[in-house]
């Protein structure tokens, strides 16, 4: 199996990598046409991407790709619509850089309250101000909000206890026994949060439902002077009503992330809110650890390496929810040349189109199950014509999906 690498990527994962067996193509910062072209000269199997956009174009070229995984967490870089249509499994790594992001989250949190980097710059400029600085509300006994619940903010969440906060948070996916678990109060929407909290940490995934979705409603439902922390997605805000909330309310803020970033590692960087008063930035490395980036090299090689031995690969992102399939087929055979083959056959001849199937041996491989999801029920005769057909069917019954 041929596996191209496009991004810069741990020579730890390198090496699992060719020790599982793998031929591997390294060429990290391809993008756009050089990275269409590398996929058809290759002949990649598996593409590894970690920033790089993989669109539809790219995809056309690489005509055994069969696999393209996201060394971290999000997969708004890669067109799934476009992977789907061309049945190519899209993976990622998720979790793997949950405690580094958090990390990163409280970082910005504790830079904020404490506004260290205002005082930093003081310093280097012969500034003493204590009597300024020395002015910080402090952490313990309030709330922090945090948005999405999932393994980034349930480390935040858990760091949270340490500094004696509260926690108010949402999730479409958390319900009251989860938040009582996690020790948190559940909010029934974004804008609640805003309104309990006195500072805000962002952990949503991009989606079309999250795009732009903190906005000016949201903003100015938080707290006068309180904080607001993105590590998520830089699109997931409207940045022009975070630039007013900054600009004309006093919010402050922390940003690793930014909605036109450099496409690269290096570059020239314009955004107008980084030089904001009340703005502290980082440069999209929330997961940019030497543990992160170790613990997403070894899972990536462990997603390779299971898709190379058995033709599935775990962590798919775009695997359908549900298939057109209303009914399923059980077929017990004996385990013969040919009797799936007549099976199929005969649905072909019915117009019936499958769309899940497998085959599970049993021991001793003298017999197997085979369950075949279709996308509507064989009538008497088609049935008849399966079990009289062949010898080695033993039996078959369909059930209502």
């Amino acid at each position: 199996m041929k596996v191209l690498v496009a991004d810069k990527f741990e020579e730890l994962g390198l090496v699992g990598l060719r020790a599982a067996g793998c031929e591997v193509v390294y060429k990290p910062e391809l993008a756009g046409p050089s990275l269409a072209s590398a996929l058809g000269e290759s002949a990649a199997d598996v593409l590894v991407v970690r920033s790089t956009k993989v669109g539809a174009s790219e995809m056309d070229q690489g005509t055994r790709l069969a696999l393209i995984v996201r060394a971290g967490a999000g997969v708004n870089t890669i067109d799934l619509e476009a992977a789907s249509a061309r049945a190519i499994a899209v993976s990622n790594c998720p979790g793997k850089n949950a405690i580094a992001v958090a990390e990163l989250a409280w970082g910005l949190i504790l830079a904020l309250d404490r506004r260290i980097v205002e005082q930093t710059r003081d310093l280097t400029q012969g500034v003493w101000n204590k009597a300024e600085y020395g002015r910080a509300q402090g952490l313990s006994g309030r709330t922090l909000g945090v948005l999405g619940t999932g393994s980034i903010g349930r480390e935040v969440i858990h760091r949270a206890r340490a500094f004696g906060m509260n926690v108010v948070a949402y999730s479409r996916s958390l319900d009251e026994a989860s938040a009582r678990e996690l020790g948190v109060t559940r909010a029934a929407s974004i804008c609640e949060v805003a309104q309990a909290a006195d500072g805000v940490s962002v952990h949503l995934a991009l989606t079309k439902e999250t795009r732009g979705r903190l906005d000016g409603a949201f903003f100015a439902a938080m707290k006068k002077g309180a904080f607001f922390v993105n590590t998520s997605r830089g699109e997931i805000v409207d940045e022009a009503a975070l630039r007013a909330a900054v600009r004309d309310v006093g919010l402050r803020a922390g940003l690793d992330v930014f909605s036109h970033e450099p496409a690269g590692g290096t570059g020239a960087f314009a955004d107008p809110i980084v030089g904001f008063p009340g703005v502290v930035g980082t440069h999209h490395i929330g997961a940019s650890t030497e543990q992160a980036q170790n613990a997403i090299a070894e899972e990536t090689v462990r997603i390779v390496r299971t898709f190379k031995n058995t033709g599935q690969a775990p962590s798919v992102v775009n695997l359908a929810d549900r298939t057109p399939a209303t009914h399923l087929l059980s077929v017990r055979h004996r385990d013969r040349v040919g009797v799936l083959a007549h099976v199929f056959s005969e649905l072909k001849l019915a117009g019936i189109n499958v769309g899940q199937a497998e085959n599970v041996i049993f021991a001793g491989a003298a017999a197997a199950s085979a369950r075949i999801k279709m996308n509507r029920e064989p009538g008497p005769e088609v049935l008849q014509r399966i079990r009289e057909g062949c010898p080695d069917v033993l039996a078959l019954s369909i059930t209502v999906l």
